[in-house]
């Protein structure tokens, strides 16, 4: 118990401290107009006050992610705890807060068009597709869960209520940002907060004790902690799809001072979300086996009803189901928005401002229709691209960071240090994951060393390059 409660306390101290050492490198400028102030079209770009923001991307980066991937990666025990609070605090939240200060800073840009700024168009053009597939991917995986819990609830059909929840898709995207996402996500934002702090204090009064901290491996299928924890838990430690959801909410900020409390701290408090789910999953059922048992029985689905029902009563019931079909469907219809919002920034060009409703139909139409697709096969088989895709996503978004740093004559280091782990862990992941090339453990780590190896040279030689550019300026001035 004493862990977990040391790794909140961890998380809220790095939120004081770190994410203002975050803030002073990036720069900030509240006297300088926000892009919602500067391109106001009452559809996106919307002014709201940083609380509501703080709210709404919450629960656009979390949804069931902090909850699902940290009742996984409980299986390996208490050491999932020491990668919540390092992952969080120095490479999520970091993070998540440039790929929104990044798109503020550049009129409220998507991912992809921050990355070509700062890597090239030839990157740019490879995770443009990456990113919609991704949003694609996430939009069609957490859509089936949510309708096959409606189908068990309801007379409805697994097919209609699939219909029903793309039909709300459409419209969540179709319409001005402050419509519905703006009203109703802050309550559904306050629910899964409740339903955390819920669980967490029901915990501290069980007979069970949250074990404590151990580096050991206790995963009942003995798989290898790296990498495969870190991409198990993503959200809630990094995850590359909060960076295609912070430019949603950096075109509604009103000052550039309330991006670290609305990017920074909605990702501490979604790492605090995800402690809360992984200790519930090592305590709950006595140990890791007990919690693979309930996984194989009932899939992280029947584990948090379980849990719920169990801790909190008739209340946990409800909150189970309304967290189980509610949270998914709320990152389900904001990955199509912004990959909506992605598509139009790739064809808007050869379109006039009198086309522009008819593009963003035709956009939100575009991806919505895979995403429907996909969601009619085994959610467990998308699942598994997510992960390494999410993680791909993050490692270049942290880049991207970094490159903007080292050109500003900032502290690079701030995004590059958890770029290089993160590249470690999709380069060793890629090839040894079973979705991926399936090889062996040891040769898969050698591959990804030498992978990671070469990101690094090319890093040095960019350290190198500038600092001869900056000081060949400052001998010329």
């Amino acid at each position: 118990m004493i862990t977990f409660l040391s790794a909140v306390v961890l998380l809220i101290v790095g939120y004081a401290v770190y994410s203002k050492i975050v803030e002073r490198v990036f720069g900030i400028n509240d006297k300088k107009l926000t892009p919602a102030y500067e391109n106001p079209d009452g559809l996106d770009y919307v002014p709201m006050s940083w609380w509501k923001g703080s709210l709404i991307q919450l629960l656009n980066i979390a949804g069931l992610g902090p909850i699902f991937g940290a009742v996984l990666g409980a299986l390996y025990g208490p050491i999932a705890f020491i990668w919540i609070v390092i992952g969080c605090i120095f490479a999520g939240a970091v993070h998540d807060y440039f790929s929104g200060m990044l798109s503020l800073k550049h009129n409220g840009a998507q991912y992809p068009a921050l990355v070509g700024k700062y890597l090239g168009r030839p990157m740019q053009a490879g995770i443009n597709l990456i990113s919609i597939l991704l949003m694609i991917l996430v939009a069609a995986a957490f859509t089936a869960g949510p309708a096959q819990l409606i189908a068990e609830l309801t007379p409805l059909s697994f097919i209609v209520a699939i219909v029903l929840i793309f039909s709300y898709f459409l419209l969540a995207a179709l319409l001005p940002v402050n419509k519905i996402i703006g009203r109703v996500y802050p309550v559904f934002g306050g629910i899964l907060i409740f339903m955390a702090v819920s669980i967490a204090v029901a915990l501290l009064f069980t007979d069970q004790s949250i074990p404590n901290i151990t580096t050991a491996n206790l995963h009942p299928e003995n798989l290898p902690v790296w990498p495969l924890l870190m991409v198990t838990i993503s959200c809630g430690a990094i995850s590359g799809f909060h960076s295609t959801q912070s430019p949603i909410i950096a075109r509604t900020i009103k000052k550039q001072s309330d991006g670290r409390k609305v990017f920074y701290g909605a990702m501490i408090a979604e790492g605090i979300i995800a402690l809360i789910w992984a200790a519930a999953g090592m305590t709950f059922f006595g140990n890791t086996e007990g919690l693979q048992q309930a996984l194989n029985a009932g899939g992280p689905a029947g584990v948090v009803n379980e849990i719920s029902i169990t801790l909190l009563g008739t209340l946990g019931g409800i909150l189970a189901v309304l967290g189980v079909i509610i949270l998914p469907i709320t990152t389900g219809d904001t990955a199509i928005r912004s990959s909506r919002m992605m598509l139009i920034d790739l064809i808007k060009k050869g379109f006039s401002m009198a086309d522009s409703k008819v593009i963003i139909s035709a956009a939100t139409i575009a991806v919505t229709v895979p995403a429907f697709l996909l969601s009619t096969i085994d959610y467990t088989f998308l699942w598994r691209y997510v992960g390494w895709t999410n993680q791909l996503v993050a490692t270049v978004m942290l880049w991207t960071g970094a490159m903007y740093l080292l050109y500003n004559q900032k502290a690079h280091w701030v995004c590059g240090i958890p770029a290089v782990f993160m590249t470690a862990v999709v380069c060793t992941y890629v090839f040894y994951a079973p979705e991926g090339f399936s090889l062996s453990y040891p040769l898969s780590i050698v591959i990804g060393g030498i992978l990671t190896l070469l990101i690094i040279i090319w890093y040095v030689k960019k350290i190198v390059s500038q600092n001869k550019k900056t000081a060949s300026m400052n001998k010329a001035a």
